[in-house]
């Protein structure tokens, strides 16, 4: 990639937190665009999809405009998408909030409530809000993705009462913990990466991960 940081097209959907990813992303120099327009969206250099609130209600925003099959499409041209908090569960194939809903289906896997009690049987606190500490969810799978500059034990800060469970462990890329019960914080498959945490709340963890992401490129790989 040149030296050219580029567009980051931004979903809007109707979801919230547009804005404060934007700023995030143009404090480390990126250029971005809001947009719920099917041809923007599918000729993106990079995608992101933000996103608060309820899964139904995450796709059902998608679908009324007409964005899921041009965000599938983008995805299959293995160019970067990331997905965060409800944005990296929506990339899941079926979220079990209120009820079982498709999702984009861009990472096999399953959205499903976060344990009501903690391994040693104490109830916890749902939804869990607050910082975690990040680590590989296997040695060396940061290597070449946007966690390549990251460490291991910086802290994100995660508001969320469900969590991704892939299909596949292998397309786990980072975890954390809570209650003692191992939560997918970043999945990977090629250039499609979701976070469950906010990168734009996580001070320099996050923007170190956002400057990884905008140093993706299309390569397939």
């Amino acid at each position: 990639m040149s030296g050219r940081h580029p567009t980051v097209t931004i979903i809007d959907y109707g979801s919230g937190n547009l804005l404060s990813v934007a700023r995030a992303l143009e404090h480390i120099g990126a250029s971005t665009r809001l947009s719920h327009d099917p041809a923007e969206i599918e000729a993106a250099e990079h995608l992101l999809l933000p996103g608060v609130g309820a899964f139904e209600e995450g796709m059902q925003g998608l679908r009324e405009r007409g964005l899921i099959e041009p965000i599938r499409r983008y995805a299959a041209s293995n160019r970067p998408l990331l997905g965060i908090c409800l944005g990296m569960q929506m990339l899941a194939s079926v979220g079990e909030e209120f009820g079982e809903h498709a999702g984009l289906g861009l990472i096999p896997g399953r959205v499903v409530p976060i344990p009501e009690f903690d391994i040693n049987g104490s109830k916890q606190k749902i939804p869990h809000i607050g910082w975690a500490d990040l680590s590989p969810a296997t040695p060396d799978c940061w290597v070449g993705t946007m966690f390549e500059d990251a460490r291991e034990g910086m802290s994100a800060y995660l508001v969320h009462s469900f969590h991704f469970i892939p299909t596949d462990p292998a397309h786990r890329l980072a975890d954390c913990f809570y209650g003692g019960h191992r939560i997918a914080a970043a999945v990977r498959v090629g250039h499609t990466i979701g976070c469950q945490f906010h990168p734009e709340k996580s001070g320099k963890t996050g923007l170190t991960l956002l400057a990884g992401f905008l140093r993706m490129s299309g390569v397939p790989g």
